[in-house]
């Protein structure tokens, strides 16, 4: 198997709504995304001989995605009244609602579900939300 490891990060803000913890309320992370891409062959012709893909391609689309969710609040929709997210909004702030819990787990599977989509040949993805804390996804 051939593999190949980039990553990105991003800073946002999150809490997790119905969670018995500090981790309920508001608070930052400095997120970092590892994506490993592989497959068994490698391309036999092209530009593209002898890769599994071309590696700027695959750093691209993860920073692009990285900076999608830079600076902003991310928050599980239905998670904050719908008075919260006017004032917030009215005050300028950035907000992302997703449909999950914004958990690093969650995260894992969302990134990994969209560059998927994009036709990379994701093996796993890894989420940290501290240097010493992450989780991952994969499909086995």
């Amino acid at each position: 198997m051939y593999e190949l490891k980039t990553s990105a990060s991003f800073d946002s803000a999150h809490f997790l709504a119905g969670y018995h913890g500090k981790c309920a309320n508001l608070h930052g992370h400095h997120w970092k995304i590892e994506v490993v891409a592989g497959c068994e062959t490698l391309q036999k012709e092209g530009v593209q001989r002898d890769m599994i893909l071309d590696f700027a391609d695959m750093k691209q689309a993860l920073r692009n995605l990285a900076e999608s969710y830079d600076h902003a609040l991310i928050y599980e929709e239905g998670s904050l009244q719908l008075a919260t997210v006017e004032a917030l909004l009215a005050e300028g702030f950035r907000l992302i609602a997703v449909p999950f819990r914004p958990t690093a787990e969650q995260f894992a599977k969302c990134f990994y579900e969209k560059l998927q989509n994009k036709g990379f040949p994701v093996l796993r993805v890894i989420v940290y939300e501290t240097p010493d804390n992450c989780a991952g996804y994969e499909v086995r």
